[in-house]
């Protein structure tokens, strides 16, 4: 429960950063495997995904400085310092996608089998960023609960800040006048983990339906906003952009920026689900197939049949 792996002097290696660098790996081969075996060049999906992941993480910074200003508050500098954790998963969405749809308007790449075929890489992308969130102790931290389930913080995860007993809003923790505590708090960033890995399984699952392409990545987008809206989100120390509930005994908040976003989400991944017809083309399928060999002369097939 370190933030930092490996420290060589000045050099600082974290965990986060090598959770992130892992998922995009995981994130390139595992897409590029699944468009060879649908008949799409993996290079050039390669050179596009290169740059969605430089937009990626931007969007996914912007989101987050966004939606977790508190955060900032007293160093705004910070907000440039991506390794130490902090990313908006709807951001990342948004800033990675801009690059596929310029090359879809231009080059009339085939963005939907792209996005279907990212969808495993981004889930453990999701289970990976969360570990790296429980490693710095002080990303997506949870609230205060009574419930059995609440963990207490031991005090060697150094990097874990404490939380402000009274105090419903990360933000307002310098207003803090009682020592901060180390829990229980709602483990979050296991939570999220979870969730990440269940989508793995489901992504699995979409991709075997056979559907035509766009269908995986809208179903992500629903049952990623669902999920995290309320196995996640409701428990986590996040300012409540709508307050319509909270419960500081059990730690669960109603309702965040998060959670605000994702219903407009949700609405518009319905409605295309509805409307998503028809099986899986793939430039493999379709193609004439050519003969592996020399058609027999007929020659040579009456001497055979002589025989």
């Amino acid at each position: 429960m370190d933030p930092i792996l490996i420290e060589i002097g000045s050099l600082q290696i974290r965990w986060y950063g090598l959770f992130l660098v892992l998922a995009i790996f995981a994130s390139f081969e595992i897409a590029k495997r699944i468009l060879r075996s649908w008949g799409h060049d993996p290079d050039r999906f390669e050179q596009i995904a290169f740059w969605a992941v430089i937009w990626g993480v931007i969007g996914a910074r912007v989101g987050y400085v966004i939606t977790s200003p508190g955060d900032f508050s007293a160093d705004p500098v910070s907000a440039l310092y991506i390794w130490q954790g902090g990313l908006s998963f709807h951001g990342a969405i948004i800033g990675g996608i801009l690059p596929f749809v310029y090359q879809y308007y231009r080059y009339k790449i085939p963005v939907w089998a792209y996005l279907d075929a990212v969808v495993p890489g981004i889930a453990i992308g999701v289970a990976l960023g969360r570990f790296g969130n429980f490693m710095n102790g002080s990303d997506t931290v949870g609230r205060l609960t009574n419930w059995p389930i609440g963990f207490t913080w031991p005090n060697a995860a150094t990097g874990f800040p404490g939380v402000c007993p009274g105090i419903n809003d990360i933000s307002e923790w310098l207003l803090c006048a009682d020592a901060l505590v180390r829990g229980p708090v709602h483990l979050t960033q296991i939570y999220g983990a979870l969730l990440g890995v269940v989508l793995l399984g489901l992504s699995v699952f979409w991709l075997r339906q056979n559907r035509a392409h766009g269908y995986v990545f809208w179903q992500f987008v629903l049952w990623y906003s669902v999920l995290r809206s309320v196995f996640e989100e409701p428990f986590r120390l996040n300012p409540l952009w709508i307050k319509t509930y909270l419960n500081e005994q059990a730690g669960i908040g109603l309702f965040t920026a998060t959670q605000i976003v994702s219903i407009p989400l949700i609405i518009v991944a319905v409605v295309l689900l509805m409307r998503w017809k028809g099986q899986r083309e793939n430039p493999s399928s379709t193609a004439v197939p050519v003969p592996v060999g020399p058609a027999p002369r007929s020659g040579s097939a009456r001497q055979n049949k002589k025989r």
